[in-house]
């Protein structure tokens, strides 16, 4: 290791040093990369890896200004550092109930019982007393890392903005598993919209047609991102009307038996589910079967929602104040009476968006006793067959997902990745979709040619506000506040995916993983190489 200090360039390559740090580690310089990366921010006179990331960071072009008023959410995880970095150490107390009801929402206690949610916030005690950075805020949201941790905190639109949700993602400085100290290279496919994924996987190619530096810029975020973020698996897609579409894999399909990851392999799609959800409901609106603002309960069958005005396009918009049901996995998949019995709640805030698996889960239902088929057989023969997915599927049950779908990671404490219990999403029409990088991008180009022009441009355009903080909504879409792009995304127990369209013409990327992860880094990356 080399003494004293030295500065960074003015244009530092986060890549090039995660390589010098895991040379290091190689040549047997240090026992752990932690230590190899720790070292080598240390040389460059910053205090942490997390510390050099975020200079590398600042040397490329800006980001968006951050709100003038801090977060509400950053400001209550300052509240949980200051309170629970000491635990552990002489003279710290718990806070008694009465006290964390002050920060945290009655219905995340209700989940996770004070005395357990005291016992895990005391094992973070390490990371808390490591520096903050920062990633990304909004008024009700914040992204943060701590050590090899990252966090998403997200808390209530009302004062005093107590944490609704607080869920936390290892990185790479905190993956140990031996299985990917030499993962594979990463891979790129080319395909046409009427190909199927598995004849794309039979034609790899070196990025022919795109240009050379595309390629090259497309390749480093795979190798980038996964090196980053800790991953087993991670597909990049992206394509756009007319024009062919490329698929990016790195990783496994499955550690434990190293098979390397291609394009044909399916992973979870939760969240970017409810596009075809949305898409099959609208087909329905352009075929007459019943209007955008009709009463959803004029045409639901099954269930009944508790507010018999609320309409379908309330529904598509996540306006409807539908609550959520209370397990989102089982074993298989549950009708909606046994998820909500008769009448579906509604204790939500009607007119207002906020994202709501309850909808969707009665969207479904829905087209199912519309069409009278369930709802997989009708959004398969609504969506997935005229777009040519032919590689997606909504398995009903865990021993449906088949040889072809990548195994799901969860990471253990020492840094191991753990293979995750088979779970099938109990709302479908919200997460239950299966698919590849090459089948979503199909769908994120060509869901409109299935329906009149009139009504797709309805779809991307803003049908209800969002709580502060929030996003605005279209039907079904997630708006950017310039309505430049539009979103679908989620992230289950085991999986992460995320779809971004140019909403001028319909220029798509797709990211899919099989952990639970922050996807933003990747996106903003694609945004500016792809979707310039």
């Amino acid at each position: 290791m080399s003494g004293g200090s030295r500065s960074l360039p003015a244009r530092p390559s986060l890549r090039f040093l995660r390589l010098e740090a895991k040379r290091r580690l190689a040549a047997g310089e240090f026992p752990t990369l932690h230590e190899a990366q720790a070292a080598i921010a240390w040389e460059h006179g910053l205090p942490s890896w997390a510390a050099l990331k975020q200079a590398c960071a600042s040397s490329q072009p800006p980001e968006p200004p951050e709100p003038a008023q801090e977060s509400h959410a950053l400001a209550q995880l300052r509240w949980l550092i200051s309170r629970f970095s000491d635990a552990g150490r002489p003279g710290w107390t718990p806070p008694a109930d009465d006290e964390l009801a002050e920060h945290f929402d009655g219905r995340l206690l209700a989940a996770v019982p004070p005395g357990r949610l005291v016992a895990e916030l005391s094992k973070t005690a390490p990371d808390l007393r490591e520096e903050l950075v920062v990633l990304g805020q909004t008024p009700l949201e914040a992204h943060v890392q701590l050590a090899g941790m990252r966090y998403l905190a997200a808390v209530d639109a009302e004062p005093p903005h107590r944490l609704t949700g607080l869920r936390g993602f290892p990185v790479a400085e905190r993956i140990t598993d031996p299985r990917l100290t030499a993962p594979p290279p990463v891979h790129i496919y080319g395909t046409t919209l009427d190909q199927t994924v598995g004849q794309a996987a039979e034609a790899e190619m070196a990025g022919a047609e795109m240009a050379g530096a595309e390629t090259a810029g497309l390749l480093a975020i795979a190798d980038d991102a996964f090196s980053e973020l800790g991953l087993a698996a991670l597909v990049l897609a992206g394509g756009a009307p007319g024009h062919p579409a490329w698929v990016i894999t790195k990783g496994y399909t499955d550690l434990d038996r190293a098979e390397v990851l291609d394009a044909a392999r399916r992973f979870a799609a939760p969240g970017v589910t409810a596009l075809v959800t949305a898409t099959a409901v609208l087909r329905l609106v352009a075929e007459g079967r019943f209007g955008l603002d009709a009463a959803a309960n004029d045409h639901l069958r099954t269930v009944r929602l508790a507010d018999d005005a609320i309409t379908v396009r309330e529904l598509l918009s996540h306006a409807a104040g539908v609550d959520n049901p209370a397990g989102l996995y089982a074993d298989s998949v549950p009708d909606l009476l046994a998820m909500f019995g008769p009448v579906v709640p509604c204790s939500g805030p009607r007119g207002t968006a906020r994202p709501s698996n309850g909808g969707y889960a009665v969207l479904g239902q829905l087209i199912a006793d519309v069409t009278g088929m369930p709802y997989p057989t009708a959004a398969t023969r609504l969506v997935l067959d005229p777009l040519g997915m032919r590689d997606s599927r909504f398995p009903a049950r865990a021993a449906d997902l088949g040889a072809d779908a990548v195994t799901g990671y969860t990471v253990t404490p020492d840094g191991v990745f753990s293979p995750a219990t088979a779970r099938i999403p109990t709302v479908q029409a919200a997460a239950g979709l299966w698919s590849t990088g090459g089948d979503l991008v199909r769908l994120g180009t060509a869901w409109p040619s299935l329906l009149p022009a009139a009504l797709a441009r309805q779809a991307l355009t803003v049908q209800a506000e969002p709580e502060p903080g929030g996003h605005r909504v279209g039907l079904g879409w997630l708006l950017g506040a310039d309505n430049e792009t539009a979103v679908h995304s989620g992230a289950g127990l085991d999986a992460t995916a995320f779809l971004r369209v140019r909403v001028r013409d319909l220029r798509t990327h797709v990211v899919l993983t099989n952990r639970a992860i922050m996807l933003s880094s990747i996106d903003a990356r694609l945004r500016q190489a792809w979707n310039h």
